[in-house]
C-alpha cells in the first residue's frame, strides 16, 4: 500500500501543441515519474506529478530541469521556459494558471516558433590579463611608486591603480563586445550582453536564433574563438529554450 505522502504538479516549460504530446520519464531526487501535459487551446504544459515539496537548485535537479526541457526540444519547435522549481497543488492549479497565461503566450508562440537560445561567455586568461596590465606604461608607473610606500601612504595611489585596472578591462570588454558580440548579433534574432558572473568574465551574451541559422551561427562562433583563442576562453552553450528572451510571469492573479 502506498503511503499517503503529499504530491504535487511540477512543470517544466509550456509548448504549443494540439495534442497530448508524450516526453517520457524524468527521474527526480531518485524517484522516477512519467512526464505528461496538461492542455487549454493550443497550449499546453509539460509536468511531472511529484512529492509536494520545495526543491532546491542543486547541481543534479538543474540538469534534470534542463534535460527534460532538452527533451521537449527536441521534439517542438515552440517551447516556452519555465524556471527552475515551480510545484503546484493540483492539475487544476496548472490548468488555471496555463488558461491564466494564455494570453502571453498567443504573442509568445509566433515570436519564438522555430527559435533557440544559444550561450557564449568569453573568459580572459589570467596571464594575458596580467601582461595587459604589466604592460600598460601608466598601471606599470602607478604600480611601481606604490611599491615604495608605505602602508598608509600608498592607499590613495592603491585606489588609484585599482581604478586603472578597472578602466583597462573596460577597454577590454568593449573590444570583444565590438570583435565577437556585434558580428554575432548580425546572425541572431535577438542578442543580449548580460552582466558578467566573475571577475575574469569580458562577454556574457545571449542569441535567439532560427534552428536554420545554427551551423551558420556555429561557424561565427569558430572564427571569433580562432581569432581569440591565444587570450580568452570560449563557453559556448545551447541550444536552449528561449531563457533570455521570455520574461513569464508565473504568479496566478488573485481574483
Amino acid at each position: 500500500m502506498m503511503s499517503q505522502e503529499e504530491t504535487g504538479i511540477y512543470i517544466f516549460c509550456a509548448i504549443q501543441t494540439d495534442k497530448d504530446d508524450q516526453f517520457g520519464s524524468i527521474e527526480i531526487e531518485g524517484e522516477e515519474r512519467e512526464t505528461f501535459t496538461i492542455r487549454y487551446k493550443d497550449a499546453a504544459m509539460v509536468a511531472a506529478e511529484v512529492p509536494m515539496k520545495i526543491y532546491h537548485p542543486k547541481k543534479q535537479n538543474l540538469l534534470m530541469h534542463q534535460g527534460a526541457v532538452s527533451r521537449v526540444m527536441d521534439q517542438k519547435d515552440t517551447v516556452i521556459p519555465i524556471s527552475f522549481g515551480n510545484v503546484f497543488k493540483s492539475k487544476d492549479d496548472v490548468a488555471a494558471l496555463l488558461e491564466n497565461l494564455y494570453p502571453q503566450f498567443e504573442t509568445l508562440f509566433p515570436a519564438i516558433k522555430g527559435k533557440i537560445e544559444l550561450g557564449l561567455k568569453v573568459i580572459g586568461k589570467k596571464e594575458w590579463l596580467e601582461a595587459m596590465v604589466k604592460d600598460n606604461p601608466q598601471v606599470e608607473k602607478m604600480a611601481s611608486s606604490v611599491k615604495g610606500k608605505s602602508e598608509s601612504a600608498g592607499y590613495y595611489d592603491r585606489i588609484q591603480l585599482g581604478g586603472m585596472a578597472q578602466k583597462l578591462f573596460a577597454g577590454l570588454q568593449h573590444e570583444v563586445k565590438q570583435d565577437v558580440f556585434t558580428p554575432l548579433e548580425e546572425t541572431a534574432v535577438s542578442a543580449k550582453a548580460n552582466d558578467p558572473s566573475s571577475e575574469k568574465m569580458l562577454l556574457n551574451a545571449s542569441f535567439l536564433i532560427d534552428r536554420e541559422q545554427e551551423e551558420q551561427f556555429d561557424q561565427k562562433v569558430n572564427e571569433a574563438h580562432e581569432q581569440w583563442k591565444d587570450k580568452v576562453e570560449f563557453h559556448y552553450s545551447g541550444p536552449w529554450p528561449a531563457y533570455n528572451f521570455v520574461n513569464i510571469r508565473l504568479k496566478v492573479e488573485e481574483g
